[in-house]
This record gives C-alpha cells, structure tokens and sequence, in this order.
C-alpha cells in the first residue's frame, strides 16, 4: 500500500484555511506521478486558482431559495486536474488537484462522493483510462485502470453508479468492417460506442456494443463519420432503469434494455416517435428524464449557431412526443460543442455554455439570474443541493476517522 498526496481544500465561505490530507491507493499507482500537496500559509488560495472562477453577475432578488443554499461542481481536462465545489456566490468551498491528469467528467453521486474520469493529455479531451473516486475528506475510495481486470477499453464522457452500486460508463470500440461495397476498403475500421458495467473492483458485469444492434455499412455516410461514427456524449438512467443513451453526431437518443441490450426505442427525426408539435433537436447533450413522461437536453445548435434547453413531452405507448418547452440561449453563450442543462426548479436551469466559458443561471424568459465565468473550458456544470453535502469542518480536520488512522483505508469500503 502507498499513501499519495493530493492537494485537498476546504474552503470557509469567505476565507481560506488549508486542509491537508493523505490518500490510499490500495495496491495501484496514483492517477499521475507527481501528484502532491501545494504548501500554503492559512487564509491563501494558490496562486491562480481564485481566477479560475469568478462570479460575474447575480440577481439575488430572482434566484431560487433552492439554489441559494446549494453548490455547483465544475472541472478542469487539462493539466493539472482540477474539480472545485463553488458556493451561490462564486466561491470556491472545496477542490481537488492532481498533477498528471485532468478530471475527463465527473459526477456527484448519491453517496455523496465524487466519482470522476481521468486521463493525461494524451487522451482526447472526454475520453479516460482511470476511475477515481473520492470523499469530500479527500480519501480516495476507489481507483482503477484501464487494463485491470474488466475495465479493457477506454470510457469516456460518463462514468455514473446504476442502483446496484454498480459503475456504469461508455466505451470505444475499433472494430473491423468490409466497407469496400460502399465504397471503402476491404479492410476498414470502424469507431464505435458501447456501455461497460463493472463491479467496484472492476470485474466486468455487463457490456454492451452499437455494432450489436446497428450494421454500420447501412448508414449511408459511414465513410464520413467511420472515424467516430455515432459520438456517444451522454449515458442516464430512465425511470424504469433503463438506458439512455445519447448521440451527438446524429442527434439520436436511445431507449436501451439494461438487461438484453435491445434497443426499445430511438428517439430523434425520421426515428420511433412523431412529432406533434414543437421542432426536432439537432445535436444533444446531458440528457435525462424529470418526470416520468419529460425528457430534457442540451441542444447545441449548430445549424443555427444557436444552443438551447429543450423539454420533450414522450407517450412511449403511442409512440408520441410534443415540444413542451426551449429556453433560447443568447448568442454570447452558444456552444458547439460540450455543455449541459440541469434543472433546478420547474422554470429554471443550470446551463453550463462550455466554449463560452460560463456557467449560468437561466430562468424560462432567457433571463440570467446568475453568471460565472471560467479560466478554463468547462465540459459540464452539475448542481449540488445543500442538503445532500456535508464539507468537513476545515477549523476542526481531525474529526474525521479517516484521518487519525490512513491504514485502515486500505479495503476502503461504501454502504449501499
């Protein structure tokens, strides 16, 4: 066992004090070689963290109570890593630094912890080769590499637990095809998308491939797109369990059995369900159900060179869908590619414009209740209900367990 620093704050609300404290890795390496604790005198940020987030604009008089009292979890894909935890007003309250590697996508989770997905910059800019996860007292809880047991390709753009306790993330697959009847080559390859389950040990549970439901040499621009054919950005859960799955490339989300793999339903133009009213999306991110019946996502728009929150009202019966609601987004905050849409109320949302670099909040009139702008380029913005952390106290550090006796982390183990 080796016990790795990180560099690990908690952050009063309006000052700092350094909180220090050890990780385990049980019997693996760190996620970067030089991961290390910065050495800095109470009541200091290091130097350039406080500018990578600043709050540029806030109504208090319109912002939600809800949203007052929680947090927004943001993260850095470059060099070196950086995840921070921001207060309502612009505060940095917690982050987590590691040198070699940069924090791919993250996901706070409903054990509150933070699961994320790593990778040095050799890997593009969503796709990892480690799962990492940490306490808010900044114990590693978890940790796995690519080529360990079960985990045998690389994920990317998700990594989430299923109520199993199971990790669920995507994968990448390069798998051999004869294109030469369309016009390729006898001996292509094909770059596709699949989901990998595996144990927190990282024993392999369940897999699942695009090329098991869908013969790429029928999509008529496979020669264009073979090199990401259908770009998977977005994995959630439905409220029966089941999958779904988003693809940017050609503005689909499937419906997936999470025990056969069929795919139940495509969601999309030309696909399962008719439009009664509203329009189609073009591309989507962060897609997941807020009601049993309402499905929301990103749009980032590129025909139009503008990005939208769109709320789709589905009878999966009647195979039906109207367009229930959009929120328009300014041009100053069009993106792309990136970004995500997370709902805090019944008319406002968390909107994370990635190549803008800002996070907002928008009300249902395109009103921004709330800006922060980023130093870096933000692929997501989650929000955090205040009810659902608990920081340690930075004044008094010992009080955590974890802390008086780093051994005993060697089998870390999470309560289901």
């Amino acid at each position: 066992m080796e016990i790795i620093k990180f560099t690990i704050r908690v952050l009063p609300a309006l000052w700092v004090i350094p909180f220090f404290l050890m990780s385990v890795f049980a019997g693996c390496d760190q996620p970067g070689p030089n991961s290390s604790v910065v050495d800095k005198k109470a009541h200091e940020i290091p130097f350039g963290y406080a500018d990578q987030v600043k709050l540029a604009e806030a109504d208090t008089t319109r912002i939600p109570a809800r949203f007052k009292k929680g947090y927004v979890m943001l993260y850095r894909r470059d060099l070196p890593g950086l995840l921070f935890i921001v207060n309502a007003r612009g505060e940095i309250v917690w982050y987590h630094e590691v040198d070699s590697a940069g924090f791919k996508v993250a996901t706070y989770t409903s054990r509150s912890t933070i699961l994320a997905l790593l990778a040095p910059l050799s890997y593009p800019t969503s796709y990892g080769n480690e799962i990492l996860e940490l306490s808010l007292a900044g114990d590693t809880l978890l940790h796995l590499k690519k080529e360990e047991k079960g985990f045998d390709k690389t994920i990317h753009h998700e990594i989430l637990y299923n109520p199993s306790g199971q990790l669920v993330t995507l994968t990448l697959e390069d798998r051999p095809f004869d294109l030469s009847r369309v016009g390729g080559s006898k001996n292509d390859t094909v770059r596709g998308d699949g989901i990998l389950v595996m144990d927190r040990k990282g024993n392999k549970v369940w897999e699942w491939s695009v090329f098991d439901v869908f013969d790429p040499r029928k999509d008529p621009h496979i020669l264009k797109d073979k090199g990401d054919w259908l770009h998977a950005n977005s994995l959630s859960f439905d409220n029966d369990g089941n999958y779904l799955l988003s693809f940017y490339r050609v503005g689909e989300i499937w419906k997936i059995d999470a025990h056969t793999g069929k795919v139940i339903w495509k969601f999309g133009r030309g696909r399962d369900f008719q439009l009664r009213s509203g329009d189609w999306f073009t591309e989507s991110h962060t897609v997941y159900k807020v009601d049993d019946d309402e499905l929301v996502l990103f749009e980032n728009g590129i025909r139009n060179n503008t990005s939208r929150v769109l709320t789709y009202r589905l009878d999966e019966f009647a195979r039906t869908a109207i367009l229930k609601d959009k929120m328009i987004l300014p041009p100053n905050l069009y993106t792309e590619r990136m970004g995500s849409a997370y709902s805090i109320d019944d008319s406002v949302e968390l909107v994370c414009s990635a190549q803008a670099g800002s996070v907002v909040l928008i009300n249902r009139q395109a009103g921004i209740l709330w800006r922060l702008r980023t130093g870096f380029i933000p692929y997501r913005a989650a929000f955090i209900p205040g009810d659902s952390i608990h920081l340690p106290d930075p004044d008094h550090p010992s009080n955590s367990a974890l802390l008086s006796n780093p051994d005993h982390l060697s089998n870390p183990a999470i309560k289901n």
